[in-house]
């Protein structure tokens, strides 16, 4: 009895320290002032083209994190390696090296500028720098799903007549769930909270995490909470029902 109290007081302390920054909400910095010109603007900008680059990053990481468990180790270590690297550079590195490789001024960027893909300032800027900052953390989170299925359910039902597809669909994507609503749940997060990257690559147009930015700047921290505040509670309620969720399927 005494170890579950103590185990109870524990965890509710280590979420009171979690929370703490919301009580920065509460902080006395005069009344708050909506900008009603930017942020329908900024909001559509972020969930349009987040979940655009949610929908690459999903439908390219899916089958390649899959098609990871059964490649050779040593290839399998090698391409993780690489994808790992690109998780741990910072965002700021990212920004600036994408524009280095995709710039007006590059090789590259010159033959997409003359297919009529604008590599800086743009849409299409805005959606491939969210998914490279968002690609290996799903690719990662989804790899380890797939990893944690057992093979002998796999195995038994294609002994059963299965095809691979149907086997993938009745067998390993439900039993990866869990794994890969985690994995959604952090490229979305990742994606849509993408700043130092963005601000290289596609200030222009603006979404709410670069919105924030210039309102800090323009007019203070009374017109950055309101529009935080919508932030927080547009992008946190995704990741979170898809955890409860699975986390519910998966008790049941």
């Amino acid at each position: 009895m005494r170890a579950r109290w103590g185990q109870t007081l524990a965890l509710a302390g280590v979420s009171v320290v979690l929370l703490t920054p919301l009580f920065g909400l509460m902080a006395p910095v005069g009344a708050w002032r909506w900008s009603a010109s930017s942020t329908p603007s900024a909001l559509a900008t972020s969930f349009t083209l987040t979940g655009l680059a949610l929908v690459i990053v999903v439908l390219a990481g899916t089958p390649l994190a899959w098609s990871l468990r059964t490649a050779p180790k040593p290839v399998r270590t090698a391409f993780e390696a690489v994808v790992l690297l690109s998780v741990l550079m910072p965002p700021l590195a990212l920004g600036l090296l994408l524009m280095l490789a995709f710039g007006p001024q590059s090789a590259l960027g010159v033959l997409l500028l003359r297919l009529g893909i604008p590599t800086s300032n743009s849409t299409p800027a805005f959606v491939a720098t969210q998914v490279y900052a968002s690609f290996g953390y799903y690719l990662l989170a989804a790899s380890a799903a797939f990893n944690a299925v057992p093979r002998e359910l796999e195995h038994s039902a294609a002994l059963l007549g299965l095809g691979p597809w149907a086997v993938f669909r009745r067998v390993t994507l439900p039993l990866a769930r869990l794994g890969l609503a985690t994995a959604v749940s952090l490229a979305w997060v990742r994606a849509l909270g993408e700043f130092g990257a963005i601000m290289v690559t596609s200030y222009y147009p603006h979404g709410m995490p670069v919105q924030l930015w210039v309102d800090l700047q323009d007019r203070g921290l009374s017109a950055v909470l309101p529009l935080l505040v919508v932030f927080l509670l547009t992008a946190l309620p995704l990741p979170w029902i898809l955890h409860l969720l699975s986390n519910r399927a998966h008790r049941a």
